[in-house]
């Protein structure tokens, strides 16, 4: 049985399903720009990338990605996005009980991302995680984003747990190095959002899961 004590998720494709916004949001601005909306699948396969690749699949192809234009559009995106972080984002199915479940055994879970913390944060609040999650580590709270182990050891700090007794979960490559740069036991996630032409499989994780119910079953709180 897997013994730890505490259990951190990667953000976008691991705990929320923050895709559908990120579809609405550039299809959006694609429509004001004129262009035709891409499909969803297309667009949810670059959102671990985080925004700059998202608009680079959306306006790419028209401007170079270190134009002054191209930064226009991705500043447009993030404030488009900033006002829409949660419209449809969620949890993903099953994981509010495996979060439950965590906390009824006093066994706290948290957050590393590489995602700014002036959309973590808000994200959090709007989906009531803020008074929930113990600790959440966010790019401009290091020196180093992942995959360095700063942010994993901090949040490893924050929540008074060795990392060697941590989990990370996570959807990509960079947090099963995150993790296992950080000493920690590592999960990748099948479900979350992988890069189109690699498999979770490759990543060199301890454990892979297809499912929340499989994570659950994983960490024993099913």
């Amino acid at each position: 049985m897997l013994r730890y004590d505490a259990v951190l998720f990667d953000l976008d494709g691991t705990l929320i399903d923050t895709a559908p916004d990120f579809v609405a949001v550039l299809n959006r601005q694609r429509l004001a720009h004129g262009r035709e909306p891409l499909p969803a699948p297309r667009i949810r396969a670059v959102v671990s990338q985080g925004a700059r690749a998202v608009v680079a699949l959306g306006f790419g192809d028209r401007f170079d990605v270190d134009s002054d234009e191209f930064e226009a559009l991705r500043q447009e995106f993030l404030q488009t996005y900033l006002r829409h972080i949660a419209d449809e984002s969620r949890l993903f199915p099953g994981m509010d009980d495996l979060l439950r479940a965590l906390e009824a055994r006093n066994v706290p879970w948290g957050i590393v991302t590489n995602k700014q913390s002036m959309f973590t944060l808000p994200l959090l609040k709007a989906l009531q995680l803020s008074s929930r999650c113990a600790v959440a580590i966010c790019p401009d709270m290091v020196n180093h984003g992942k995959p360095h182990p700063e942010p994993m050891l901090k949040a490893a700090d924050a929540v008074r747990a060795r990392p060697e007794a941590c989990v990370y979960v996570g959807d990509h490559r960079r947090d099963i190095e995150a993790g296992r740069n950080a000493g920690m036991y590592t999960v990748a996630v099948r479900y979350g959002y992988v890069l189109e032409g690699e498999t979770a499989d490759e990543w060199g994780a301890d454990s892979t899961v297809d499912s929340v119910t499989e994570l659950s079953r994983l960490l024993g709180v099913s």
